[in-house]
């Protein structure tokens, strides 16, 4: 199967991967800052953004979503690239890792550190986020995304600066949501905790310092599984590419240089 993408700029291959319900363009506010020094290939996950949905009787969880990147990256003839990922993306790079299939992760915010009632936590809000975009009519959810308090109301709950999203970004990102086919499958099977095994490629775990959906106490358990300090991202949100493009780009530019 085919995968959509959008690939920008020269010099070591590094793959975007979204998180659950979003699409490649998540990643538009920092790929040209990445594209001065890297070859950025920002790819839909089956079933997500403009990519086809997995085929018949193949489950979407995380070890498929995973076959998927490292099968596309073999078809690009990208070998070992650098990986990033942000949620669902990050969980997806740390497992890439962990097989051995790339030269360095990193990971914003990533899946899989919950406890307790933290992932039916995640799995409500993102329900119910989904269930907005499918209620509301085109033209509200348009007049929404053009005001402050819209899209406040919209995405706060993702990034910490809502604000700095264009209105056309958040209309995208609501239709993204609402028509991927993948989105109750994959949100089913939340319930894997840790990717499975250790990293055989260098890591790195930052996390939103605003972080509202996979909460910010997550990031003690991804240091105590990596046995390393995560960074911080100060006044970013679970997707926070927007938040502040410059200080995401710095952290992928630096987990990327080995």
């Amino acid at each position: 199967m085919e995968l959509a993408f959008e690939r920008r700029g020269s010099g070591p291959p590094l793959v975007l991967l979204h998180g659950i319900g979003h699409h490649w363009q998540a990643w538009e506010p920092v790929i040209d800052l990445l594209a001065a020094s890297r070859d950025v290939i920002a790819v839909d996950f089956p079933g997500f953004g403009a990519s086809p949905p997995l085929p018949p009787g193949v489950p979407y969880n995380a070890e498929t979503l995973t076959d998927a990147v490292e099968s596309f990256c073999a078809r690009l003839g990208v070998r070992e690239p650098h990986v990033a990922g942000n949620s669902l993306g990050g969980y997806v790079a740390l497992t890439l890792a962990a097989r051995g299939a790339v030269r360095s992760a990193t990971a914003l915010s990533p899946a899989g550190f919950w406890a307790g009632a933290e992932p039916t936590l995640a799995r409500a809000i993102l329900r119910s986020m989904r269930g907005l975009t499918r209620t509301l009519p085109p033209g509200r959810t348009d007049a929404l995304a053009r005001s402050a308090v819209g899209r406040a109301l919209s995405v706060g709950l993702i990034v910490a600066r809502p604000s700095r999203m264009s209105p056309e970004a958040v209309i995208a990102g609501g239709q993204a949501l609402r028509d991927a086919v993948g989105f109750d499958e994959t949100l089913a099977a939340f319930s894997w905790i840790a990717p499975p095994g250790r990293p055989k490629a260098p890591i790195t775990i930052a996390w939103g310092e605003r972080d509202r959906l996979l909460l910010r106490r997550q990031a003690v358990r991804a240091a105590r599984w990596s046995e390393q300090r995560v960074k911080l991202l100060r006044g970013c949100g679970h997707v926070p590419m927007s938040d502040d493009p410059e200080l995401v780009a710095r952290v992928l530019l630096e987990g990327s240089s080995h």
